[in-house]
């Protein structure tokens, strides 16, 4: 057995890949869970523009109109598919929902799945979602902050008040309250500045490494953040940080899920808790998606992860 990180989770695509169906990602949830993955992560955008090619991350894999499910829709019925994997977004763009209405929906989705819901949050890359539901791209950094902070109050005690610059409510009712005492978890993909660090310790339980990051910025990155919690009184043990896995080559046959998990203990080792796996790396239409479960069920198996 090997050194790995606390969860390896599944980073599902939207409805474009594979197969284009919902009903593929539900067999795909469940076999993700006999598989032995830890949870599966869900992306999330409201709606698309035309400038794709403004995506920061590489190259941008879809067409401005390719389908994405709805996040808490999708995971609602991936939790009435499956008992244990945690139900994670990855990332949800915070901002662009109400905070009330985003309180309602996790906390909803929170007891129906029996505790299992964590939050990745962010503000996204893509100026165009702002406008279309009423909010204020210069706004999204405290739209961020006061969303998840208002999300916080209304998780946490009933009545709740909450008054910010963009979310203000006194003296309201959000039952049912989440399963999970505090709310589910919030991890926050952002770079590190002073306010994004802030933002972590008094809001969060960890950061999402940005995509294509080096490894040098999980270890700076992690340093940091586990200096911030123990300056804040925090125990630095608790710091959630999630790593990205890295697609490996084999030299015959493209992506190998073998050769990619080799590089995990590194990762946790550098500091990661958890690392997410992306599908999309590895299954390109319904007829990979038995193969590569099989493929990955005997290869977690075999690290002893599962």
């Amino acid at each position: 057995m090997i050194e790995r990180p606390a969860s390896i989770l599944l980073r599902i695509p939207h409805a474009s890949r594979p197969g284009g169906d919902a009903a593929t990602f539900l067999r795909v949830a469940r076999e993700a869970e006999d598989a032995g993955f830890d949870g599966v992560v869900v992306p999330d955008h409201v709606v698309m523009g035309k400038r794709p090619d403004r995506y920061p991350w590489g190259t941008f894999a879809e067409q401005p109109d390719a389908p994405f499910l709805e996040p808490f829709v999708m995971l609602a019925a991936i939790a009435a598919v499956t008992d244990r994997i945690r139900l994670t977004t990855g990332i949800l763009i915070a901002p662009l929902r109400p905070a009330a209405l985003l309180a309602k929906a996790a906390a909803t989705l929170d007891v129906i799945s029996g505790g299992r819901l964590e939050l990745g949050v962010a503000t996204g890359w893509q100026q165009e979602e702002y406008p279309a539901v009423g909010r204020d791209w210069d706004d999204r950094d405290q739209l961020l902050t006061d969303t998840v902070a208002a999300c916080r109050a209304l998780w946490t005690s009933s009545p709740a008040s909450f008054a910010s610059s963009t979310v203000t409510f006194s003296d309201v009712y959000s039952e049912p309250r989440p399963v999970q005492a505090h709310g589910p978890a919030v991890l926050f993909s952002t770079g590190l500045s002073a306010t994004d660090v802030d933002r972590i310790v008094r809001l969060g339980v960890g950061w999402i490494v940005p995509l294509a990051s080096s490894r040098e910025v999980l270890v700076e990155g992690t340093a940091i953040l586990r200096e911030a919690f123990a300056t804040a009184q925090r125990d630095p043990g608790t710091l959630r940080i999630r790593a990205h896995s890295v697609a490996r080559q084999n030299r015959d046959r493209g992506p190998r899920f073998a050769e990619s998990l080799e590089a995990i203990p590194q990762q946790a080792s550098d500091g990661a808790t958890e690392v997410s796996v992306p599908m999309a790396d590895f299954v390109r239409d319904q007829d990979d998606i038995t193969p590569w479960f099989t493929e990955a069920r005997r290869e977690l198996s075999r690290a002893g992860w599962c």
